[in-house]
């Protein structure tokens, strides 16, 4: 005989994340400022002639793009969190967005590696005054875009809050689910904003380089260092991202505490079947079936599980032996 418990109630609700309000607000001033930044050096690189400023003014379109996409994607999400269609909430639509802004970010990469080795072949003037002091405020936009972005992203690291029957097991999860709470496309976000500023502090640098001891090797130089920091970034962004949109979670620790609870159980069961997968910041959903020969009801394994709080959504299975 089989008994299948989803939940205690027929009624309830599969929004598992509450969203991130703060971040959505700041990710949209910074879209903002960095399309002002963009039409500023498009319109300066075209009116000084420069295709230095010209070139980081479309670089700067992508992230702009980017930024807006992950803008809308708080937006989407927020508006069809109560959307009967999406099963397990959302929240997955931020992590798309996440992944889709990492793919702009190796396109920005791909380039910036283009346009370095370009200029490494043939060299072209640059006006090093006027862009010099765009690539500054370019700098300050980055900061301020770093500034408005902080708060949404300390707040998404502050760690849960518990109620005091588990206070003591929270401590012990705060390290391994650190990286579980982490909203993705707020960090995509961040990743634009870091590979915009580290571009400008070496653009920065190779322009002076070239105005005061006429090195102008180093501005396609410091262009190919920086597409790698930005190759680097956008590998890591894909990977954790990549990993949640395929479910391919099974290696978190919140798996291997599963199995040491039904281990450890007075109740002695066999896990046959075992499903994990992440619907929101930190918030797991499972899948388990039991095979035993005691007369118990998935709720028994349920409030043992229910010690571990990333765990939002159990559905347990009890296949009795011999029955």
């Amino acid at each position: 005989m089989t008994q299948v418990l989803a939940d205690d109630s027929f009624k309830h609700s599969h929004r598992f994340d509450e969203g991130n309000p703060l971040a959505e607000k700041s990710t949209l001033r910074v879209a903002i400022l960095t399309a002002v930044m963009m039409v500023i050096e498009i319109t300066g690189g075209w009116y000084y002639n420069s295709m230095a400023l010209l070139a980081d003014g479309w670089h700067m379109s992508s992230h702009t793009v980017a930024l807006g996409l992950s803008v809308f994607a708080y937006v989407y999400a927020r508006k069809y969190a109560h959307d009967p269609r999406f099963s397990f909430g959302t929240w997955k639509i931020e992590v798309l967005g996440g992944y889709t802004s990492a793919i702009f970010l190796v396109m920005v990469a791909g380039l910036m590696i283009y346009q370095s080795i370009e200029r490494l072949v043939a060299p072209s003037p640059i006006h090093y005054d006027q862009a010099i002091a765009i690539a500054i405020v370019g700098l300050l936009v980055n900061l301020a875009s770093a500034w408005l972005l902080k708060d949404g992203h300390h707040h998404d690291h502050e760690p849960m809050h518990h109620d005091d029957a588990h206070h003591d097991h929270a401590h012990g999860h705060d390290d391994h689910a650190h990286h579980g709470h982490h909203d993705l496309n707020l960090r995509s976000a961040y990743m634009h904003v870091l590979a915009d500023a580290a571009t400008s502090v070496l653009a920065i640098i190779a322009l002076f380089g070239g105005k005061l001891w006429g090195a102008s090797w180093l501005d396609p130089v410091m262009g190919l260092v920086g597409a790698t920091l930005v190759s680097v970034w956008a590998y890591g962004l894909l990977r954790d991202t990549g990993r949640v949109l395929l479910d391919a979670e099974m290696n978190a620790p919140v798996v291997a505490e599963i199995r040491e609870v039904i281990d450890a159980s007075p109740v002695k069961a066999i896990l046959s079947d075992l499903h994990v997968w992440r619907v929101g910041k930190g918030k797991y959903a499972c899948i388990l079936s039991l095979a035993t020969d005691n007369e118990v009801s998935p709720e028994y394994f349920k409030q043992q599980l229910s010690i571990h709080e990333e765990l939002v959504h159990i559905s347990i299975e009890i296949n009795q032996i011999g029955a």
